[in-house]
């Protein structure tokens, strides 16, 4: 199959790339918190209205909640700290009527508390650093996708059957490389090359527990919103993980 085959069987999800690319693009040239805060907030939401979904939820009151949080995470100056005050919240509200229900939990914990994580890893450390995550997330994507199709022969992961070993290593390489290179306008050499490399692992498998989840519930993608991509949740899944692991690795040895 030629390119220009490819680009016709595909043509939906190219052109949606190209304009998710174009807003991703604008937003990091602004470099505006408001907007960034506005955007990822956007993307939280519908999101976590997806994994909702996945987890078989039927709480109309959650997304009250969802709402109240993210708002509060605009002004609170640490935002990851408010996913365990959130928890702590909703234990209590289910004590104190006796209901205790720990699927309702389920989206606090994935995706609330990493959208989180992702706002406080702009807030602490910059548009700089969000662009790292984003450059190590792709390298790891594109790498994966590249060696995969080229050597794979070994199966990663039968949860996710297309993921070869060589490819998660292909991947994992191409994004401590490209990675480890943007880290540094920010860290030293070896921060910036550990950060990379334990991003890239945690990207994997933030894919490969989405899919997961996916599998769980019987469904291929995670929505519809996003032609030829599937859900919000199916394109941020390995941003997840690798944000979480990113604010608590440059907090802890920068």
């Amino acid at each position: 199959m030629n390119i220009k085959e490819s680009f016709l069987k595909d043509k939906q999800r190219y052109i949606t790339g190209l304009i998710l690319v174009v807003v991703v693009g604008l937003i990091a040239v602004l470099d505006n918190f408001f907007i960034t805060w506005l955007f990822l907030g956007v993307a939280y939401i519908l999101a976590t209205h997806e994994a909702i979904k996945l987890f078989k939820i039927e709480n109309n009151n959650i997304y009250f909640l969802l709402v109240l949080i993210w708002i509060v995470a605009f002004f609170y100056p640490n935002p990851d700290d408010l996913s365990f005050l959130t928890l702590i919240i909703v234990l209590i509200v289910m004590l104190y009527y006796q209901k205790v229900d720990f699927k309702l939990l389920y989206p606090f914990l994935y995706p609330v508390t990493p959208f989180l994580f992702m706002l406080a890893l702009y807030h602490d450390f910059g548009m700089g650093v969000l662009i790292w995550l984003v450059i190590v997330v792709v390298g790891s994507d594109v790498g994966a996708y590249f060696v995969g199709k080229s050597i794979g022969k070994n199966k990663f992961s039968p949860i996710s059957p297309n993921k070869t070993i060589e490819g998660v290593f292909g991947g994992i390489i191409v994004s401590a490389i490209i990675g480890t290179l943007c880290g540094l306008n920010f860290v030293g050499f070896w921060l910036s090359l550990i950060v990379s490399i334990i991003a890239s692992i945690s990207a994997i498998y933030g894919d490969l527990f989405e899919s997961y989840l996916k599998r769980e519930a019987g469904v291929k993608d995670s929505g519809n919103i996003l032609p030829g991509h599937g859900g919000v949740l199916d394109r941020v899944d390995g941003y997840l993980f690798a944000s979480v692991v990113m604010v608590i690795l440059l907090r802890g040895l920068a």
